[in-house]
């Protein structure tokens, strides 16, 4: 059995973050919170850049394999095939713009994938007269087979790569990513993971995953400063590749670490603390058990589900296991306006939660991180029972 995090614990870890104490914050996925200590290392970065600029230069590849090198034991990939990127977006661009997709190529994804990155795939394969097909997954989901199958009906003889989220953005569900990296491999089609939500939510072993592609931020759940994320890709596909910004790792010859890692991280001056401080949030996870603490979120998270489902009558939208949700997942609400409720969750409970349209329905999608407590989530429950029947359609 899971074990649940103490009135203290949790207290204590609530120290550790620099959120607003009057605001009860369940928004981690839209835009996580960094915890104190790997701030402070974050700012430590910056202060020593600031000091002394071409020291800190001189230092920063050796220092960039380090924290590669620590990144790469957390998510199983060889620091090699990992390249740091502001954000998964930006990962998935490089990717999306270098595939040598050409007219009538398609590139097949779900219909649970984020907004930005359906715009990433649509500019890309307009630019190309290539189609961008969002395949439906229906909900609820009961199983494994269903999820992988409804994806699958969608590949065509056309199907060049296939595209989708470890952890959905809208739904906020687990995809069965081994399953469906295992049959586009033996189809010969390229898959391309969105990854946002995954390090630090679940495990990852991308290794083993076997995707060709896989941007994940480590600013969500990893809880590292903002404009923090990182691209991994297979050695096998690695020169596919084309930077986004050509600068001074292109073309050089002979490669200072290898032809992808100069190329998309040599990009002249940018600040790069953020990337730096990601070996502090590894260890602050590692020194706070964080696997008991997400198991403690996991909790809380079914807690919730019990309680909006009864509330709601709404039956919820995957099974009851953390095979298919960990810290976030979404609920169906009754037919509402959902601005109106997102807005007076916060002016009178002072609840940050984001209520997002999908598909036509409203749903509400609930992010639990270690700060979070028992409180909160009843504080959550309080405001939907007094709002939902004024805001009901």
């Amino acid at each position: 059995m899971a074990r649940e995090l103490t009135g203290p614990e949790r207290a204590h870890l609530r120290d550790l973050f620099l959120l607003q104490p009057d605001v009860v914050y369940l928004n981690h996925g839209s835009c996580g919170a960094c915890a104190r200590p790997v701030f402070e290392a974050y700012q430590a970065r910056q202060l020593e850049l600031e000091r002394q600029p071409m020291a800190f230069a001189r230092r920063l590849s050796e220092q960039m394999r380090q924290t590669r090198e620590a990144l790469g034991g957390f998510v199983g990939a060889d620091a090699g095939d990992l390249v740091y990127v502001t954000n998964a977006t930006m990962g998935l661009n490089i990717v999306a713009r270098s595939l040598p997709l050409e007219p009538g190529d398609e590139v097949l994804a779900t219909d649970h994938e984020y907004g930005a990155l359906d715009r990433v795939w649509q500019f890309n394969c307009k630019k190309r007269g290539a189609r961008y097909v969002r395949q439906p997954i229906p909900l609820p989901a009961d199983s494994v087979e269903q999820v992988v199958e409804a994806v699958w009906s969608g590949v065509t003889e056309r199907t060049r790569a296939l595209f989708f989220s470890h952890i959905t953005s809208p739904t906020a569900f687990i995809l069965p990513a081994a399953e469906l990296v295992r049959r586009a491999r033996e189809a010969g089609i390229i898959t391309v993971v969105d990854g946002a939500h995954a390090p630090g939510q679940i495990p990852l072993d991308l290794e083993a995953l076997g995707a060709d592609f896989y941007s994940g931020n480590c600013h969500k759940w990893m809880m590292s400063p903002k404009g923090s994320a990182f691209l991994y890709a297979r050695r096998e596909m690695q020169s596919l590749l084309e930077p986004l910004v050509v600068s001074w790792g292109w073309g050089i010859g002979t490669p200072r670490v290898s032809r992808f890692v100069d190329e998309q991280q040599n990009q002249g001056t940018r600040d790069m603390a953020a990337f730096l401080a990601v070996p502090a949030a590894i260890q602050f996870m590692r020194e706070h058990d964080w696997p008991s603490v997400r198991r403690s979120c996991h909790e809380s998270v079914r807690y919730v589900r019990r309680e909006l489902c009864e509330l709601t009558g709404l039956a919820p939208l995957t099974p009851d296991s953390p095979m298919w949700f960990a810290q976030m997942a979404s609920f169906s609400l009754p037919p509402c306006d959902g601005a109106v409720l997102r807005c007076r969750l916060y002016d009178e409970f002072k609840v940050e939660v984001p209520i997002p349209g999908w598909n036509g329905k409203t749903l509400i999608r609930l992010s639990v991180q270690g700060y979070n407590t028992q409180e909160d989530a009843d504080v959550l429950i309080k405001g939907l029972e007094a709002l939902l029947p004024e805001v009901t359609l």
